[in-house]
């Protein structure tokens, strides 16, 4: 994909989308392909490393823990990411099935059993016991019981961004890389945004820029926290272990109070391995890129825990970005004083699976249509 120089001239679009990770291809595929005519912007050229939708994989759930909420969204992103496959050829989900595993009583497996039962999908509860049977990798301490589920899975990011803009370009939406937008401004009948290479102008604003959505509402003073999160990958011990996805699922787990690891199986590029939240605070721009020893040493405490036979040679190690709401529920709304403005962003770092979902989220506000979901929790909620 080329970048498109220079502003536009004096045309029109029907929507900008500043932001093109996730979320922002999402809905720039899923506004062209509804006939808008579609200008998107990212400051770098995705899929990148500099955000939040990078890293290999990402994990696909069911039995949504945080909330019974995300079930149907999660439901319709399973159909959605199919669609994309077979519209783009790429593949980009895989069915590894998924645990949950603490003890019992704890956020992790009392939630995920709650959205399981609330919403009928198919899970078992297995004793630690019965975890160590079925996948001897794995170390789950006697104290430990896990939800599993069948559909669980893994995405693979960076595929799942370029289709979505290959799509989105099929469809006709411009797509402008490696040009960071510096403000916008609302006009009697839209929005102008500008760049380092002109200004544009469009009826109706999408913000999806993740890390940098504060930078581009400086005046709201919104409670968005981004936090550093390492990923880790590793070799199997020996060669005798296996963490083929064919003999490992995903993996999360809750242990020593409200800390949380998780995991996935070995795709080719090691085992890869994660804490989920507990990372620096900063601002986007300051935050570490580089790994230390102490940090690949803290994951490694971990996995001689719970996942001993994957403390093998280090491989790599990569920086990711969350963006977290005090709830750590999304925050998708129209903005509370410009009606031509729609806030998708951020995602407390469990939204990449919703992004085709968010998409249509994203098409329907814009076009004024019913609620799909239930999105009360995913409002504005003061500045």
């Amino acid at each position: 994909m080329s970048t498109t120089p220079g502003a536009e001239g004096g045309r029109t679009f029907d929507v900008a989308i500043v932001g093109l990770g996730a979320m922002g291809s999402a809905a720039a595929l899923e506004l062209s392909r509804r006939g808008a005519q579609v200008i998107g912007f990212d400051r770098f050229a995705p899929p990148h490393t500099m955000g939040s939708s990078h890293g290999d994989t990402r994990i696909i759930r069911e039995a949504y823990f945080e909330s019974p909420v995300y079930v149907p969204m999660v439901q319709r992103a399973f159909d959605l990411w199919r669609a994309l496959e077979r519209a783009s050829g790429a593949a980009l989900l895989r069915q590894t099935g998924g645990l949950m595993i603490g003890e019992p009583g704890g956020v992790l497996v009392e939630g995920a059993l709650r959205s399981a039962r609330e919403h009928g999908l198919q899970h078992q509860i297995l004793t630690a016991d019965e975890v160590r049977a079925r996948y001897p990798v794995l170390n789950p301490e006697a104290k430990m019981v896990a939800v599993w589920e069948p559909r669980a899975g893994v995405l693979s990011p960076e595929a799942c961004v370029q289709a979505q803009l290959e799509q989105a370009r099929a469809h006709g939406a411009t797509l402008c890389f490696d040009e960071a937008v510096s403000r916008w401004q609302a006009e009697a009948t839209g929005v102008r945004v500008v760049t380092a290479r002109g200004s544009y102008r469009a009826k109706q604003l999408v913000i999806s820029a993740g890390a940098w959505v504060g930078s581009l509402l400086p005046d709201m003073d919104l409670p968005f926290r981004v936090e550093r999160q390492v990923q880790h990958w590793f070799a199997a011990r020996s060669q005798a272990d296996a963490f083929t996805p064919q003999r490992l699922p995903i993996h999360l787990w809750q242990f020593d109070g409200e800390r949380f690891f998780y995991g996935f199986p070995d795709l080719g590029a090691g085992l890869k391995m994660a804490f989920h939240h507990r990372g620096e605070i900063g601002a986007v721009d300051a935050l570490r890129r580089e790994v230390n020893a102490a940090e690949v040493e803290e994951v490694r405490r971990a996995i001689r825990r719970f996942v001993p036979s994957g403390d093998g040679a280090w491989r790599a190690s990569s920086v990711c970005l969350y963006t977290n709401t005090p709830d750590e529920h999304f925050w998708i709304d129209r903005h509370p004083s410009q009606a031509h403005v729609i806030v998708a962003s951020p995602c407390s770092g469990h939204g990449f699976k919703f992004a085709p979902v968010v998409g249509e989220i994203v098409g329907d506000l814009l076009e004024d249509k019913p609620a799909r979901f239930d999105l009360a929790a995913f409002r504005w909620r003061g500045a």
